[in-house]
Protein backbone atom coordinates (compact mmCIF):
# COMPACT_ATOMS: atom_id res chain seq x y z
CA UNK A 1 0.00 0.00 0.00
CA UNK A 2 1.45 3.32 -1.10
CA UNK A 3 0.91 6.49 0.85
CA UNK A 4 0.98 9.62 -1.24
CA UNK A 5 1.82 12.98 0.34
CA UNK A 6 1.54 16.39 -1.26
CA UNK A 7 4.99 17.94 -1.63
CA UNK A 8 5.52 21.14 0.30
CA UNK A 9 5.89 24.05 -2.07
CA UNK A 10 8.99 25.31 -0.33
CA UNK A 11 10.12 27.78 -3.02
CA UNK A 12 6.73 29.51 -3.07
CA UNK A 13 6.68 29.74 0.72
CA UNK A 14 10.20 31.14 0.83
CA UNK A 15 9.38 33.71 -1.84
CA UNK A 16 6.29 34.79 0.09
CA UNK A 17 8.32 35.18 3.28
CA UNK A 18 11.02 37.14 1.47
CA UNK A 19 8.46 39.47 -0.09
CA UNK A 20 6.83 40.02 3.31
CA UNK A 21 10.20 40.86 4.87
CA UNK A 22 11.05 43.26 2.04
CA UNK A 23 7.65 44.95 2.31
CA UNK A 24 8.05 45.34 6.07
CA UNK A 25 11.53 46.78 5.57
CA UNK A 26 10.35 49.30 3.01
CA UNK A 27 7.45 50.30 5.23
CA UNK A 28 9.79 50.80 8.17
CA UNK A 29 12.18 52.83 6.00
CA UNK A 30 9.37 55.05 4.74
CA UNK A 31 8.19 55.75 8.29
CA UNK A 32 11.34 55.84 10.43
CA UNK A 33 14.12 56.88 8.07
CA UNK A 34 13.14 58.96 5.05
CA UNK A 35 10.84 61.43 6.88
CA UNK A 36 13.79 62.19 9.19
CA UNK A 37 15.96 63.30 6.29
CA UNK A 38 16.23 66.90 5.12
CA UNK A 39 17.92 67.53 1.79
CA UNK A 40 18.76 70.72 -0.07
CA UNK A 41 17.82 70.35 -3.73
CA UNK A 42 19.13 72.86 -6.25
CA UNK A 43 17.44 74.08 -9.42
CA UNK A 44 18.46 76.65 -12.03
CA UNK A 45 16.36 78.33 -14.67
CA UNK A 46 17.04 80.88 -17.39
CA UNK A 47 14.04 83.10 -18.08
CA UNK A 48 13.63 85.23 -21.17
CA UNK A 49 12.79 88.78 -20.21
CA UNK A 50 14.03 88.41 -16.63
CA UNK A 51 15.41 91.76 -15.44
CA UNK A 52 19.25 91.61 -15.48
CA UNK A 53 19.22 93.59 -12.23
CA UNK A 54 18.04 90.37 -10.58
CA UNK A 55 20.23 88.01 -12.62
CA UNK A 56 21.50 85.13 -10.49
CA UNK A 57 18.82 85.68 -7.85
CA UNK A 58 18.84 82.86 -5.33
CA UNK A 59 15.42 81.93 -3.96
CA UNK A 60 14.97 79.45 -1.12
CA UNK A 61 11.60 77.66 -1.13
CA UNK A 62 10.17 75.99 1.98
CA UNK A 63 6.77 74.35 1.86
CA UNK A 64 4.44 72.12 3.87
CA UNK A 65 6.27 72.20 7.18
CA UNK A 66 3.30 70.52 8.93
CA UNK A 67 4.65 70.99 12.45
CA UNK A 68 4.06 67.90 14.59
CA UNK A 69 3.69 65.51 11.67
CA UNK A 70 6.01 62.52 11.47
CA UNK A 71 9.61 63.60 12.22
CA UNK A 72 8.79 67.33 12.30
CA UNK A 73 9.71 68.25 15.86
CA UNK A 74 11.42 71.29 17.37
CA UNK A 75 14.85 70.05 16.33
CA UNK A 76 13.71 69.64 12.73
CA UNK A 77 12.33 73.19 12.69
CA UNK A 78 15.66 74.59 13.86
CA UNK A 79 17.48 72.49 11.27
CA UNK A 80 15.29 74.04 8.57
CA UNK A 81 16.33 77.52 9.69
CA UNK A 82 20.00 76.51 9.83
CA UNK A 83 19.98 75.11 6.30
CA UNK A 84 18.00 78.05 4.91
CA UNK A 85 20.49 80.54 6.33
CA UNK A 86 23.45 78.55 4.96
CA UNK A 87 22.19 79.32 1.43
CA UNK A 88 22.80 83.09 1.74
CA UNK A 89 19.59 83.63 -0.18
CA UNK A 90 18.38 86.77 -1.87
CA UNK A 91 14.79 85.76 -1.12
CA UNK A 92 13.11 83.18 1.11
CA UNK A 93 9.53 82.12 0.41
CA UNK A 94 7.44 80.03 2.78
CA UNK A 95 4.67 78.36 0.82
CA UNK A 96 2.01 77.34 3.31
CA UNK A 97 0.78 74.53 5.58
CA UNK A 98 2.74 75.34 8.73
CA UNK A 99 0.28 73.49 10.96
CA UNK A 100 -0.84 69.91 10.62
CA UNK A 101 -4.57 69.51 11.10
CA UNK A 102 -5.79 66.09 12.18
CA UNK A 103 -8.73 64.32 10.62
CA UNK A 104 -10.60 64.87 13.91
CA UNK A 105 -10.45 68.62 13.32
CA UNK A 106 -11.68 68.35 9.77
CA UNK A 107 -14.69 66.22 10.57
CA UNK A 108 -15.61 67.17 14.13
CA UNK A 109 -14.48 70.78 14.38
CA UNK A 110 -12.16 70.05 17.33
CA UNK A 111 -9.03 72.12 17.94
CA UNK A 112 -6.72 69.20 17.20
CA UNK A 113 -3.46 70.27 15.58
CA UNK A 114 -0.29 68.28 16.03
CA UNK A 115 1.92 71.14 17.23
CA UNK A 116 0.85 74.52 18.66
CA UNK A 117 1.15 77.47 16.30
CA UNK A 118 3.41 79.46 18.61
CA UNK A 119 5.79 76.50 18.93
CA UNK A 120 6.02 76.22 15.14
CA UNK A 121 6.58 79.94 14.73
CA UNK A 122 9.30 80.00 17.40
CA UNK A 123 10.95 77.04 15.68
CA UNK A 124 11.14 78.66 12.24
CA UNK A 125 12.11 82.14 13.49
CA UNK A 126 15.39 83.65 12.38
CA UNK A 127 15.45 82.98 8.64
CA UNK A 128 17.41 85.64 6.78
CA UNK A 129 17.59 86.80 3.17
CA UNK A 130 18.76 89.91 1.35
CA UNK A 131 15.25 90.99 0.38
CA UNK A 132 13.39 89.32 3.23
CA UNK A 133 11.14 86.37 3.99
CA UNK A 134 7.71 86.24 2.36
CA UNK A 135 4.86 83.96 3.36
CA UNK A 136 1.64 82.57 1.92
CA UNK A 137 -0.79 80.25 3.69
CA UNK A 138 -2.03 76.77 2.88
CA UNK A 139 -5.18 74.70 3.24
CA UNK A 140 -4.21 73.27 6.66
CA UNK A 141 -3.65 76.81 7.94
CA UNK A 142 -7.12 77.73 6.72
CA UNK A 143 -8.73 74.64 8.23
CA UNK A 144 -7.22 75.65 11.54
CA UNK A 145 -7.38 79.45 11.57
CA UNK A 146 -5.53 81.29 8.82
CA UNK A 147 -5.67 84.65 10.58
CA UNK A 148 -4.15 83.21 13.74
CA UNK A 149 -1.36 81.57 11.73
CA UNK A 150 -0.72 84.76 9.72
CA UNK A 151 -0.59 86.92 12.84
CA UNK A 152 1.82 84.58 14.61
CA UNK A 153 4.21 84.28 11.64
CA UNK A 154 4.06 88.02 10.99
CA UNK A 155 5.41 88.75 14.48
CA UNK A 156 8.83 87.49 13.38
CA UNK A 157 9.10 90.15 10.70
CA UNK A 158 8.14 87.78 7.92
CA UNK A 159 5.80 89.40 5.40
CA UNK A 160 2.54 87.49 4.96
CA UNK A 161 0.84 88.05 1.59
CA UNK A 162 -2.86 87.30 1.24
CA UNK A 163 -4.02 88.42 -2.20
CA UNK A 164 -1.57 91.29 -2.16
CA UNK A 165 1.66 92.46 -3.72
CA UNK A 166 5.05 93.23 -2.22
CA UNK A 167 7.62 95.18 -4.24
CA UNK A 168 11.36 94.53 -4.04
CA UNK A 169 13.68 97.30 -5.23
CA UNK A 170 17.23 96.93 -6.49
CA UNK A 171 18.70 100.29 -7.52
CA UNK A 172 15.44 101.42 -9.09
CA UNK A 173 14.59 98.04 -10.64
CA UNK A 174 11.47 96.44 -9.23
CA UNK A 175 10.47 92.84 -8.70
CA UNK A 176 6.88 92.21 -7.66
CA UNK A 177 5.79 89.32 -5.45
CA UNK A 178 2.11 88.47 -5.80
CA UNK A 179 1.03 86.30 -2.89
CA UNK A 180 -2.31 84.50 -3.19
CA UNK A 181 -4.51 83.12 -0.46
CA UNK A 182 -4.75 79.35 -0.40
CA UNK A 183 -6.45 77.82 -3.44
CA UNK A 184 -9.46 76.74 -1.35
CA UNK A 185 -10.07 80.42 -0.57
CA UNK A 186 -9.96 81.33 -4.27
CA UNK A 187 -13.48 80.08 -4.86
CA UNK A 188 -14.58 82.44 -7.61
CA UNK A 189 -14.71 81.39 -11.27
CA UNK A 190 -11.26 81.36 -12.82
CA UNK A 191 -11.89 84.45 -14.96
CA UNK A 192 -12.89 86.46 -11.89
CA UNK A 193 -9.83 85.35 -9.93
CA UNK A 194 -7.63 86.36 -12.85
CA UNK A 195 -9.36 89.76 -13.05
CA UNK A 196 -8.89 90.26 -9.29
CA UNK A 197 -5.17 89.55 -9.62
CA UNK A 198 -4.83 92.10 -12.41
CA UNK A 199 -6.55 94.61 -10.15
CA UNK A 200 -4.13 93.93 -7.28
CA UNK A 201 -1.21 94.56 -9.64
CA UNK A 202 -2.51 97.81 -11.16
CA UNK A 203 -0.99 100.25 -8.69
CA UNK A 204 2.28 98.37 -8.13
CA UNK A 205 4.32 99.83 -10.97
CA UNK A 206 6.40 97.83 -13.42
CA UNK A 207 8.76 94.91 -13.08
CA UNK A 208 8.80 91.13 -13.31
CA UNK A 209 6.24 89.23 -11.25
CA UNK A 210 6.70 86.13 -9.13
CA UNK A 211 3.44 84.53 -8.03
CA UNK A 212 3.42 82.69 -4.70
CA UNK A 213 0.61 80.20 -4.10
CA UNK A 214 0.35 77.12 -1.92
CA UNK A 215 -1.10 74.99 -4.72
CA UNK A 216 0.35 74.68 -8.22
CA UNK A 217 -3.21 74.49 -9.56
CA UNK A 218 -3.03 78.28 -9.76
CA UNK A 219 -1.05 78.11 -13.02
CA UNK A 220 -3.91 77.86 -15.56
CA UNK A 221 -5.90 80.47 -13.63
CA UNK A 222 -3.31 83.23 -14.13
CA UNK A 223 -1.59 82.28 -17.40
CA UNK A 224 -2.56 81.61 -21.01
CA UNK A 225 -5.93 83.08 -21.97
CA UNK A 226 -6.36 84.21 -18.35
CA UNK A 227 -2.91 85.79 -18.09
CA UNK A 228 -2.70 88.41 -15.38
CA UNK A 229 0.31 90.15 -16.95
CA UNK A 230 3.06 89.62 -19.53
CA UNK A 231 5.42 90.43 -16.64
CA UNK A 232 4.51 87.18 -14.86
CA UNK A 233 7.69 85.13 -15.17
CA UNK A 234 7.67 82.65 -12.31
CA UNK A 235 5.26 80.73 -10.06
CA UNK A 236 6.43 79.08 -6.83
CA UNK A 237 4.23 76.48 -5.15
CA UNK A 238 4.10 73.48 -2.81
CA UNK A 239 1.06 71.47 -1.55
CA UNK A 240 1.59 68.24 -3.51
CA UNK A 241 4.39 66.90 -1.24
CA UNK A 242 5.71 65.44 -4.48
CA UNK A 243 3.19 62.68 -3.78
CA UNK A 244 5.20 61.70 -0.64
CA UNK A 245 5.70 58.30 -2.30
CA UNK A 246 7.35 57.43 -5.61
CA UNK A 247 7.27 53.82 -6.79
CA UNK A 248 9.18 52.29 -9.72
CA UNK A 249 6.97 51.74 -12.78
CA UNK A 250 4.03 53.33 -10.97
CA UNK A 251 5.35 56.77 -10.13
CA UNK A 252 3.47 58.95 -7.65
CA UNK A 253 0.20 57.15 -6.80
CA UNK A 254 -1.57 60.10 -5.15
CA UNK A 255 -1.24 63.80 -6.00
CA UNK A 256 -3.58 66.32 -4.30
CA UNK A 257 -4.26 68.28 -7.47
CA UNK A 258 -7.16 68.49 -9.87
CA UNK A 259 -4.58 67.99 -12.62
CA UNK A 260 -3.18 64.71 -11.33
CA UNK A 261 0.52 64.22 -12.16
CA UNK A 262 0.77 67.35 -14.28
CA UNK A 263 2.04 69.62 -11.51
CA UNK A 264 3.34 67.00 -9.10
CA UNK A 265 6.88 68.20 -8.54
CA UNK A 266 9.82 70.17 -9.85
CA UNK A 267 10.07 72.41 -12.90
CA UNK A 268 7.01 72.85 -15.09
CA UNK A 269 6.89 75.24 -18.03
CA UNK A 270 3.47 76.01 -19.42
CA UNK A 271 1.95 78.98 -21.25
CA UNK A 272 5.43 80.57 -21.42
CA UNK A 273 5.64 80.73 -17.63
CA UNK A 274 8.02 78.71 -15.43
CA UNK A 275 6.75 77.09 -12.25
CA UNK A 276 8.63 75.23 -9.53
CA UNK A 277 6.89 72.93 -7.05
CA UNK A 278 8.70 71.77 -3.92
CA UNK A 279 7.98 68.45 -2.21
CA UNK A 280 8.03 70.19 1.17
CA UNK A 281 9.06 69.07 4.64
CA UNK A 282 6.30 67.23 6.54
CA UNK A 283 3.67 64.63 5.82
CA UNK A 284 -0.11 64.71 5.60
CA UNK A 285 -2.78 61.99 5.78
CA UNK A 286 -0.22 59.14 5.80
CA UNK A 287 3.01 59.53 7.82
CA UNK A 288 5.24 58.04 5.10
CA UNK A 289 7.75 59.24 2.54
CA UNK A 290 9.42 56.98 0.01
CA UNK A 291 11.87 58.24 -2.61
CA UNK A 292 10.52 61.77 -1.99
CA UNK A 293 12.61 63.06 0.93
CA UNK A 294 11.79 66.25 2.81
CA UNK A 295 13.51 69.09 1.02
CA UNK A 296 14.45 72.71 0.95
CA UNK A 297 14.51 73.82 -2.69
CA UNK A 298 17.08 76.40 -3.77
CA UNK A 299 16.33 78.05 -7.09
CA UNK A 300 18.74 80.30 -8.98
CA UNK A 301 17.17 82.49 -11.67
CA UNK A 302 19.18 83.76 -14.63
CA UNK A 303 18.17 86.35 -17.20
CA UNK A 304 18.09 85.07 -20.75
Amino acid sequence: MKIFSRPVKTPILLIAIMLAVIAAGLLAYSYFIEPNKLVVSTQEVTIKGWDPAFDGMKIVMVGDIHGGSNAVDDAKLRKIVELVNEQNADLVVLLGDYVSVSFARRFTGSDAIKMPVNEIVEGIAGMKARYGVFVVLGNHDGWYNDQAVATAIGRDGYRVLQNEVAVIDNNGHQLRLLGFKDHLKLNKPWAETSADARQWLQSTGDGNIIALEHSPDILPIITGDLSISPDLKLILAAHTHGGQVWLPLIGRPIIPSMFGQRYAYGHIRENDVDMFVTSGIGTSILPFRFMVPPEIMVLTVHSG
